[in-house]
Formats: C-alpha cells, sequence, structure tokens
C-alpha cells in the first residue's frame, strides 16, 4: 500500500510556514507500515492542484490532501478533488448544521462564506471527526482514495488518527498490528549513534522484525525508534519490550526518556520525586528552557523561575554578576549560584559561552553551571550549527547534565 502526501497552500512555497504537517503525517504512516515515496506541495492554483493530485494517483493507491478546506476563495482543494473525481459539489446540510453550532458555541455570528466548507464531492464521505469549521473528506476515485484534511494541525491529527489510519490499514489488509516505541537520546553525535547501533540494525535486517531506526530530532534529542509487528498488539508489544533492553545497552544512560517524555518532563519528574526546586539563568539559551519548564510546570511547583540577563548591568543589579565575565566558565558558574539565591532554589543552572559574545565559530565554547545546594559545577561542550541550533542545544545539554547528576 502506498500513500502519498500532498500539501496545499502558497504560503508553504513562500516559506511563510514551515510544512510540519507533512512529516507529522509521514512519520505516521512509516509506523503504521504504509509506504510513502512522494511528499509533495503545491501553491492556491487549480489547474496545478489538480495535476499533482492526478499525478499522485498514478504512482499510489491513496492521497493525503493537507490544506485548501477553508471558506475563503483561494480554499479549492474541495473543487480540484471534485474535477478529478468527475462529479459535481453537493451541499450537505449536516455539515453545514455542524459549523453553525461551532460559532454559536463561540458566541459569534457565522459569516456565511463558511457555508462553502459544507460543499462535498458527491460520492465522497464527511469525516465524522470534525473539531473544527472545515470537514475533512474520504473520496473514492476507482479504487483508489483521496483523503483531504484540514491544515490546522490539531484537527489533521484527530482525522488522521481515527479515521483515515484505520482506513489505510484496512484498505491495505494488515492483519498484524504495527507498533512502535521511540527511546529519546542526548549524549552522542548522529555519526556515533550510527556506529553503535550498526551492527543490531543488521541483525534485525535479516530478521526483518523488529526493525531500528534513527532521527536527529534537534532540542527533542537523537530518536531511535524500534518497531515491530505481531498478530495482536501483545506480541507486537512483546517483541518491543524483548528488544528495548538491548538497545538500551548499548546506548548506555544517554538513553533519557521513551516515546512523548521531553528532557525537561524527565528532569522535572526526578526533580519532585526528590523536592527540589529549580532555577535558571540563560544568557546563551535566551528564555528557551524557560519557556520549555513553565508550559509543563506552570504553577512553579518545581521550576521557580528563571531569567535572561543579556546585558551586562541586568547581571550586575538582579544577580550581582560582573558585567565583564561572560562567555565563560567563571561566568556560568557564578550565574547558577547567582540564580539559585535569587530564586530560592535548591539547584540553579546557567548557560553561557563564547557564542554570547559574538564569536559563532565551530570551535566556540559553550558553558552550562550548575549550582547543587553548596555544590558547584561547570560542564564545558562545542555544540554544533548556527547560533539558533546552538540556544536549543545547550539547553538539552544542560538539563542533561543536571539529569545525570540526580542519577548519580
Amino acid at each position: 500500500m502506498r500513500c502519498e502526501v500532498v500539501a496545499i497552500g502558497t504560503e508553504l512555497l513562500l516559506g511563510q510556514i514551515i510544512d510540519t504537517n507533512s512529516s507529522w503525517i509521514g512519520e505516521q504512516l512509516a509506523m503504521h507500515g504504509i509506504d510513502s515515496f512522494y511528499q509533495t506541495k503545491v501553491g492556491d492554483n487549480h489547474a496545478r492542484i489538480v495535476a499533482t493530485i492526478r499525478q499522485a494517483l498514478e504512482r499510489s493507491e491513496a492521497v493525503i490532501c493537507c490544506g485548501g478546506l477553508g471558506p475563503t476563495q483561494d480554499d479549492i482543494t474541495r473543487d480540484a478533488i471534485a474535477e478529478i473525481m468527475g462529479v459535481e459539489l453537493e451541499f450537505h446540510s449536516d455539515v453545514a448544521e455542524h459549523i453553525r453550532d461551532i460559532f454559536a458555541s463561540r458566541g459569534r455570528a457565522m459569516p456565511e462564506n463558511n457555508l462553502r466548507q459544507a460543499m462535498v464531492p458527491a460520492g465522497a464521505s464527511v469525516i465524522p471527526d470534525q473539531p473544527g469549521t472545515a470537514p475533512g473528506l474520504v473520496c473514492p476515485v476507482g479504487d483508489k482514495v483521496i483523503y483531504a484534511v484540514p491544515g490546522v494541525p490539531y484537527e489533521m491529527h484527530q482525522m488522521m488518527q481515527a479515521t483515515i489510519l484505520p482506513d489505510l490499514t484496512r484498505r491495505a489488509g494488515f492483519t498484524r498490528v504495527i507498533r512502535s516505541r521511540v527511546l529519546r537520546t542526548w549524549g552522542h553525535s548522529e555519526s556515533r549513534l550510527a556506529e553503535l547501533l550498526a551492527g543490531r540494525i543488521d541483525e534485525l535486517d535479516a530478521i526483518g522484525n523488529p526493525t531500528l531506526a534513527f532521527l536527529a530530532s534537534g532540542i527533542e534529542g537523537l530518536k531511535v525508534r524500534i518497531t515491530a509487528a505481531g498478530d495482536d498488539e501483545a506480541g507486537a508489544m512483546r517483541l518491543i519490550a524483548e528488544e528495548e533492553p538491548r538497545v538500551r545497552a548499548l546506548l548506555g544512560d544517554t538513553v533519557f526518556g521513551i516515546d512523548q517524555q521531553t528532557m525537561e518532563s524527565v528532569v522535572l519528574d526526578l526533580l519532585r520525586e526528590r523536592g527540589l526546586t529549580l532555577a535558571v539563568a540563560e544568557v546563551t539559551s535566551g528564555g528557551i528552557a524557560a519557556m520549555r519548564l513553565s508550559a509543563l510546570d506552570p504553577l512553579g511547583e518545581v521550576f521557580r523561575g528563571g531569567i535572561v540577563p543579556t546585558a551586562g548591568a541586568v547581571r550586575t543589579s538582579l544577580l550581582g554578576v560582573p558585567a565583564e565575565i561572560l562567555g565563560t566558565f567563571e561566568a556560568a558558574k557564578t550565574l547558577a549560584r547567582a540564580v539559585q539565591r535569587a530564586f530560592g532554589a535548591d539547584i540553579g543552572i546557567a548557560t553561557t559561552g563564547q557564542h554570547d559574545l559574538g564569536d559563532v565559530s565551530g570551535a566556540a565554547q559553550t558553558y552550562l553551571g550548575l549550582a547543587i545546594g553548596e555544590e558547584l559545577a561547570v560542564e564545558r561542550v562545542r555544540l554544533p550549527g548556527d547560533r539558533e541550533r546552538v540556544r536549543q542545544f545547550s539547553v538539552i545539554s544542560a538539563l542533561n547534565a543536571l539529569r545525570l547528576h540526580l542519577l548519580g
């Protein structure tokens, strides 16, 4: 079973919006054993949308069209699919009523152009799960199928999980269940991870089930995915449970979590278990750590708060740290202790480095300060990439250093 993804919207081609939907859909298709060899972006042009979807149907048994289902004049995915199907658009009163109900629940009057979204190609079915005003569609084309989903990520996710993925696996004739577990790691480079896993990947390729794959995911870490197929869920999960210890033995303590866990969620859980609190001073990371930690601990039960002391005067007046020490080992140590005391936290961590001085060379050093109780430590790392990558990598690296300390 082959399935292509067509992302629709001129804003995608202009770079005004990053197409995260296609990558998410591709990951889901892989996890469900559906082959996907092509992903395409096309602007809001009727002829080009029709040509793109037709080409996809020539190569694959299913096509997922993402975007172009809104109420405005440039939302023409429905019209393009109707042309491909060779049918007219029909008004669905139940869809219209659902859209009216959504606006009423928000206390707003519905613009009449929203009724465009109730127009459905004849012979297509509406996906029952409709969290927003745009209905998803299942559109048969001979023995093939086009799925149309909104570009709003949470709406698309719900339709994919509730309707499209089950329908694809049914059409593929799968009688087996495919499940995955993602091990999240930090501490090895991508090339080192490949080296460590190479032998086991070769062994599993010869066996065929389960399989191993890995993906570098920035601040989310390096992900190692174990995928297994079984006659039922219990069988698939049993294979994963047997393989996971082997992979963990190869990767050691670089494995910090599984599946949807993040470095910050793991660290917050460790701190909560130990009754400890945390504060952060971020020069290099510029508030990224505070943003991610506070999102998971909005009441401040563990994460007391953070400061971004970019200006030297701020470092001096708020933290008592000399303005001239920046991007150094001493600065990381002093900032960590200062923010620990300023917030009355058990632990203070800090990020600073040569990038803060305008040095963007690949050899620039980053210093991660940890003040844990009366103990002080600084870890020096060389982080790859441009300034934004260094900012993000400094966060996961600092939290990882704290995690390893908490684990002894």
